[in-house]
C-alpha cells in the first residue's frame, strides 16, 4: 500500500446514503451516551447496537439503515446491486465488499470502538462515555464536513479511499 499525503475528504456537495448513514449513527451514539449518564445505564444497549451494526456493514455489507435511505430514494455511491429477484430497483443496500478499502476500515473500527466502549461504559466506568460522545460527535463532524481524524490516519497509513475528493 502507498502511502497517501495531503488531506483525506470526503464529498459533501450533496446527501447520498453513507453520509446520511453516517449522521444517524453519529446522532444516535451522541444522544444515547447522554440517555445513558441521564436516564439509564442501560442507554449503552443502544451504543453496542449501533457498534455490532456498523461491524456487520464492514463485513457483510449489509446496512439496514442504508436501505431505509435507498428505499426513499437517496443515492449510495459505495453500494453494490442489492436487487431482490424480479425487480428492477435495488431495495437493499450493500456497501461494495470486493476489497478492503479506506471506508470500510471506518465501519469496523468505529465498531469495534463503540462496541467495547459501550459496554465498558454499562459495566465497568461511565467515564467510557467520554469516548462514544467522541465518537458519536467525530461521525457527525465526517458527515457534514467530510473531515475524519480516523480516515486521515488510515489514509496516512496507505489505506485506499473510495470517496476521497481531495488528496
Amino acid at each position: 500500500m502507498e502511502k497517501g499525503s495531503g488531506v483525506y475528504l470526503v464529498n459533501t456537495d450533496r446527501w447520498y446514503v453513507e453520509r446520511l448513514v453516517w449522521l444517524i449513527a453519529g446522532t444516535d451514539v451522541l444522544v444515547s451516551s447522554l440517555l445513558t449518564i441521564v436516564a439509564s445505564p442501560n442507554w449503552a444497549f443502544s451504543i453496542l447496537f449501533v457498534g455490532i451494526c456498523s461491524i456487520l456493514v464492514a463485513l457483510t455489507g449489509f446496512c439496514i439503515v442504508g436501505t431505509i435511505f435507498t428505499t426513499f430514494g437517496a443515492e449510495p455511491l459505495l453500494s453494490r446491486s442489492g436487487r431482490l429477484p424480479g425487480k428492477k430497483k435495488a431495495y437493499l443496500y450493500f456497501m461494495q465488499t470486493d476489497t478492503w478499502f479506506l471506508e470500510r476500515y471506518i465501519y469496523l473500527f468505529v465498531g469495534v470502538n463503540l462496541s467495547l466502549s459501550s459496554l465498558l461504559a454499562r459495566f465497568y466506568s461511565p467515564s467510557w462515555l467520554l469516548f462514544t460522545g467522541f465518537v458519536g460527535t467525530a461521525t457527525i463532524i465526517f458527515s457534514i464536513s467530510g473531515f475524519c481524524i480516523m480516515a486521515n490516519f488510515l489514509y496516512r497509513m496507505g489505506a485506499e479511499p473510495r470517496l476521497c475528493r481531495q488528496r
